[in-house]
C-alpha cells in the first residue's frame, strides 16, 4: 500500500480523497510537476520547486510552497524507494462549493497531491535512440505554464505509439517547438540548437541543464528556431525531459537516422556526471 502527500498528510493512496468539486477534476485548473530520483535522491530539486513556483504565479495561485519542498524526500522514504523513482505533485485552485468560471472565494484553500513509483528507464531511449513524428501544435498559446490540461499531448502522444513511435514534437508555422514531454534540439554543423524560450514552449529542467553543460564544456550552442526544411541536413537530433534525460533520435517519421551522433553522445555523458555529483 503506497503512501501519498494530499493537503498537509501523508496517508496509504486508498485514504486519499479529493472532492467531485475540485477544480482540477472539473477545469484542468491546476499545474504539475514532475520530478526524478536517483538512488533515492531527488534532482535538481529547486529547480523544479522553481518552475512551479513560476507557474503557480502565472496561474495567479497563491500556494504557499515551503513545506512542500520536505515532500519528495518523505514520499521516497516512506515508500522504500532507493532507487530510481518518479515524484509527482498537483496544485490545484481547489474545491469550492459551488462550479463557476470565475476563480473561487479567496478562502477557497488549494488542493495539493503528490505521489512518488519506482521508476525502471525505457533502455532504449538511450539505444538506439528514440522514434519521433512530426505533427501540427495546435495546443493553447499557454504552453510554457505546465497546467494538467493535456488532452492535445495525450493525442499526439497516442498517434505517434499508432504510427510505431516514442514521441511526437510540434510544429508550428514550419517552427519545430517541443515534444509532447520534452524538448527538442538539433545539431547543425557541430552546433546546438534549441527553440528560445516563449510562451509556445515549456522551460525544461532537462533543456537548462543541457544547456549549461554545453556552455561550460565549450560545446557550440545557440537558441535559435529550428526549420522543418532544415531537418533533412541536421547531423543529429535529440530530445530531453526529466523522464527522458538526454534521449537520441534515431528515427524521424520513418526515416532511419545515423547512429553517428558525437556530440549527442558526448551531453549524454556530460549529463551523467551531473547526476552522479548531485545525487552521491
Amino acid at each position: 500500500m503506497s503512501t501519498v502527500y494530499l493537503n498537509g498528510q501523508f496517508l496509504p493512496m486508498e485514504q486519499a480523497h479529493i472532492s467531485p468539486l475540485d477544480r482540477g477534476f472539473l477545469y484542468a485548473d491546476s499545474i504539475y510537476e514532475v520530478i526524478r530520483a536517483y538512488r533515492g535522491k531527488p534532482f535538481l530539486l529547486g529547480e523544479h520547486f522553481g518552475r512551479v513556483a513560476d507557474c503557480l504565479a502565472k496561474m495567479r495561485m497563491g500556494t504557499y510552497l515551503s513545506p512542500l519542498k520536505e515532500v519528495p524526500a518523505r514520499l521516497l522514504a516512506e515508500n522504500q524507494l532507493g532507487g530510481d523513482a518518479l515524484i509527482y505533485i498537483q496544485v490545484t485552485r481547489g474545491a469550492p462549493p459551488v462550479r463557476s468560471h470565475a476563480f473561487p472565494p479567496p478562502e477557497t484553500k488549494a488542493t495539493v497531491f503528490a505521489y512518488a513509483w519506482g521508476f525502471t528507464p525505457n533502455a532504449e531511449w538511450a539505444d538506439p535512440g528514440v522514434a519521433i513524428v512530426l505533427v501540427p501544435d495546435d495546443r493553447w498559446a499557454r504552453c510554457d505554464i505546465k497546467v494538467t490540461g493535456l488532452t492535445p499531448n495525450v493525442l499526439a502522444n497516442q498517434r505517434a505509439r499508432d504510427q510505431g513511435a516514442h514521441e511526437a514534437v510540434y510544429v508550428r508555422d514550419g517552427v519545430l517547438t517541443e515534444g509532447t514531454h520534452n524538448n527538442f534540439f538539433a545539431v547543425f554543423e557541430g552546433e546546438v540548437r534549441t527553440l528560445p524560450l516563449s510562451n509556445y514552449i515549456l522551460p525544461g529542467i532537462t533543456r537548462a541543464a543541457v544547456l549549461d553543460l554545453c556552455r561550460q564544456h565549450g560545446i557550440p550552442v545557440r537558441e535559435t528556431p529550428i526549420f522543418d526544411h532544415e531537418l533533412p541536413r541536421a547531423e543529429e537530433l535529440f530530445i530531453t525531459g526529466t523522464v527522458a534525460e538526454v534521449a537520441p533520435v534515431h528515427k524521424l517519421d520513418g526515416r532511419v537516422l545515423s547512429r553517428e551522433r558525437p556530440v549527442t553522445d558526448r551531453i549524454r555523458h556530460l549529463f551523467r556526471e551531473l547526476v552522479e555529483r548531485e545525487t552521491a
